[in-house]
């Protein structure tokens, strides 16, 4: 098949990657605009530039997609059999969306119709969910709301950061692709309940901020829902640290302060919540430095037994 691939974060590289081996031709990729990042601030390429540029792809970076004529010009000549989208970070008009041959489709980390939206993964972490999975679902001009081509589920394991859930959830939909681009003539179209749908809206820096005053359960599913971004943090002295990760604990013999440091082990230290529960920091990062063990922080930093995060 000729394929236009629209895609844009790491994510979104297994999808290419499986396309390029099972033998589809990728005619040009389409991917956000560089943005600086790191200390310097340099113009970095999304990670789908990278991998077209190695394949000898070329690539498309619009601003806005809706605006940039030169999009449907390259579209148009090459005709392609199918579109495939993988977060690419954009809302694509219905000019393009029709254009295919066969159609266009789109990859999303969620059991739709469950978790629509830009942060599924992290929702479905934050939310308790015990299972999630990825799903093929032709695309139309609202937001995830498309005919189910095919699904795939799994379990969440207990201690799955958004990250490690999210790099696994790439891999089984790169595959999931390749098998649901092979049948795509014979699949039925499935309409998504709308009753049962749930979103999963694009997640902010402000958002982080632990509530010591939450159960530890809750605080452990924050925890891992904002690694590694926007990241859960505190605040200790004033300064600000991003807690990574950490494990709930037995309720302690006495009922802890919430934001309270009640134990400092050669883990990490053990901060009172609510709900008479307590949490262990295993891992964390001083704003502007880098992520850390937090027996290794502890050796760098005094922290004592009555400290109070918040």
């Amino acid at each position: 098949m000729r394929i236009v691939f629209f895609g844009s974060p790491g994510a979104a590289l297994p999808s290419i990657e499986r396309l390029l081996e099972a033998g589809h031709r990728v005619e040009l990729v389409i991917t956000q605009p560089d943005k600086p990042a790191g200390r310097g601030k340099e113009q970095t390429p999304p990670p789908v530039k990278e991998a077209a540029r190695r394949h000898g792809i070329p690539t498309l970076q619009p601003e806005k997609i809706r605006k940039d004529p030169e999009v449907m010009v390259a579209l148009g000549k090459i005709a392609p059999d199918i579109i495939v989208v993988v977060a690419y970070g954009q809302i694509i008009p219905s000019a393009i969306i029709d254009l295919p041959h066969h159609k266009s489709v789109n990859v999303h980390f969620s059991l739709l119709p469950r978790y629509r939206g830009a942060a599924p993964v992290q929702w479905a972490i934050l939310s308790g969910e015990q299972k999630t999975g990825v799903t093929i679902f032709e695309l139309n001009e609202r937001m995830d709301e498309g005919d189910i081509l095919s699904q795939l589920e799994t379990d969440i394991g207990p201690r799955e950061s958004a990250r490690e859930l999210e790099e696994r959830l790439s891999r089984l939909g790169a595959d999931l692709l390749v098998k649901t681009l092979e049948e795509i003539d014979e699949l039925p179209h499935l309409p998504q309940d709308q009753a049962r749908a749930t979103l999963a809206p694009r997640l902010h820096k402000d958002q982080g901020r632990i509530d010591w005053g939450k159960d530890a359960t809750s605080i452990d599913r924050m925890v891992r829902a904002f690694s590694p971004w926007p990241g859960a943090f505190t605040f200790l002295r004033g300064q600000r640290v991003i807690v990574h990760a950490g494990s709930p604990l037995a309720v302690p013999a006495q009922t802890p302060e919430p934001g309270r440091i009640v134990e400092v082990r050669r883990e990490g230290p053990v901060v009172g919540c609510g709900g008479g529960s307590a949490y262990l920091i295993e891992r964390l990062q001083r704003e502007n430095r880098k992520e850390m063990a937090a027996s290794d922080f502890l050796r760098g930093t005094r922290v004592e037994t009555g400290d109070c995060l918040g």
